[in-house]
């Protein structure tokens, strides 16, 4: 048995091969690359097909979308929206709309740091920085203490 890897091309794999189309038929394939390991480059694509499709404007703006995008999930992390008197089923329906919604872009910020793209990883891992700083540090929930 003849065993070959899968074709890759700079580290990359380029999913099933298409099957060869008769002479003349339409070609409706197009072919993806996806990156095995972190790589550095705009030749990105996450989140959306063809998006940010290897323009450095568009691969900026996704870098600052993935970076905002985790800022948002920790000020939904750090969100206490809980007010006294609040009818208890209320509240946890209430909390559990906001966890989904934290959820949802937390799977978003995750599926795009697998594209593997170094400067996909990095802008989110400062996202989720700031915003602990910002939202979830004792910093800035400025807990006074009581003078003793």
């Amino acid at each position: 048995m003849d065993l070959k890897p899968f074709p890759t091309r700079h580290n990359t794999f380029s999913g099933p091969q298409a099957q060869p189309q008769p002479p003349g038929a339409a070609h409706s394939h197009h072919r993806s690359f996806f990156h095995l390991a972190f790589y550095w480059g705009i030749e990105a694509q996450f989140l959306f097909n063809n998006w940010p499709d290897n323009s450095s404007g568009m691969y900026a703006l996704a870098l600052i979308f993935v970076f905002t995008l985790a800022i948002v999930v920790e000020f939904l992390t750090s969100l206490n929206l809980v007010k006294p008197g609040s009818t208890r089923a209320g509240t946890v329906f209430f909390q559990a709309g906001v966890n989904a919604i934290r959820a949802g872009f937390a799977y978003m910020v995750i599926l795009a740091v697998m594209s593997y793209n170094g400067g996909v990883f990095i802008a989110a891992l400062l996202g989720h920085a700031v915003g602990y700083v910002v939202f979830g540090s004792k910093i800035a929930k400025k807990e006074t203490r009581p003078n003793t």
